[in-house]
């Protein structure tokens, strides 16, 4: 029986990880918890985060690589925002599961060869 990953092409099933991989640290979820009402550049979430900029730009970094969050420059400032389309995305998949049937027991093993 195939899985909804399976139905998706290595490229998508790469992206998917990469998706649930960003969301996985408690402090890129507290960039998306922040981004959810409005954009912000790096010094705003830094105060609102109590983080240094150095530390904040890795977890920025990976966001943006997984699609989930993108960036725009204005002048010298760098303003992020998240992107709904993604999330949408990572919704569809999961609904995907909710609606899958009841598993099935496993089917009995063979029988041990010796």
């Amino acid at each position: 029986m195939a899985t909804a990953l399976d139905k998706r092409s290595n490229t998508d099933a790469g992206i998917l990880v990469a998706r649930f991989k960003a969301l996985s640290d408690p402090l890129r979820l507290e960039v998306i918890e922040l981004l959810r009402s409005q954009e912000m550049c790096v010094c705003d979430l830094c105060d609102r985060m109590v983080i240094a900029q150095s530390k904040l730009s890795f977890h920025l970094k990976t966001l943006r690589e997984a699609g989930l969050i993108s960036a725009r420059q204005d002048g010298r400032w760098i303003y992020y925002s998240l992107n709904p389309a993604e999330f949408g995305e990572l919704e569809d998949y999961l609904s995907t599961l909710r609606q899958l049937s009841p598993q099935r027991p496993a089917s009995p093993c063979a029988p041990d060869r010796d």
